[in-house]
């Protein structure tokens, strides 16, 4: 069987919807990554695999396929790292399958299992209500979630273990407030801003020479 969890491509700040699609099979020992993945979603794969070592579990020594559909959409980011590690565990009998049906999850794995901040976590969120799914992320990511609505189901936690805790009914976490995530910098950053390469560039230049800009609305 293949299991599946749903997440989000990120084009500007329009969050588009991806398919998750694990499957493990007989065959020697590999862990495959498909659907156009750029060098941080494959890199997810020593990342889920730490994690879940960390959180007593391992993965079975076969062929592990993951496919991120649409195949032709290219795919970047660190917020694959939780969709991908739910699905494994689905896959292999860790947690019930049924337990993600209408959650869309993103966030960024630690080695250690610990969930991480990851960006555009209200354009996701917005996305998933608009689908009647809930959202599984980050603690620190909870807040920011929360302002997609009062009636999204948001689940939030500090690691994949409290996660599966969640899942599995041992410790429910609680629904976050909305509340806006501030780094430790606490000011605004580029780096939030996914696609629009052009734009990004000029206003980069513009800010590293001083020059001013022209915005037409």
């Amino acid at each position: 069987m293949v299991a599946r969890v749903a997440t989000v491509a990120f084009l500007g700040i329009e969050a588009v919807p991806v398919d998750v699609q694990v499957q493990i099979a007989p065959g020697l020992p590999k862990f495959l990554m498909v659907g156009l993945p750029d060098k941080a979603v494959k890199e997810s794969s020593e990342r889920v695999r730490a994690a879940l070592v960390a959180s007593g579990l391992g993965l079975p020594p076969k062929r592990i396929t993951v496919n991120l559909a649409p195949a032709d959409l290219p795919k970047e980011g660190s917020h694959y790292d939780l969709p991908i590690a739910l699905a494994l565990m689905a896959e292999i009998g860790a947690i019930p399958r049924d337990a993600l049906d209408g959650f869309l999850a993103l966030g960024e794995l630690g080695l250690d299992g610990r969930l991480a901040h990851v960006q555009g976590i209200l354009p996701a969120a917005i996305a998933a209500h608009g689908r009647g799914l809930g959202i599984m992320c980050a603690t620190a990511s909870g807040p920011e979630a929360a302002w997609a609505g009062e009636d999204i189901d948001i689940v939030a936690a500090d690691s994949l273990l409290a996660l599966v805790n969640h899942l599995t009914g041992h410790q429910l976490a609680t629904r976050p407030q909305p509340k806006r995530y501030l780094p430790n910098t606490a000011l605004p950053d580029l780096s939030e801003v996914r696609g629009q390469q052009v734009a990004r560039r000029a206003l980069e230049v513009a800010a590293a020479g001083g020059h001013n800009m022209l915005m037409l609305c």
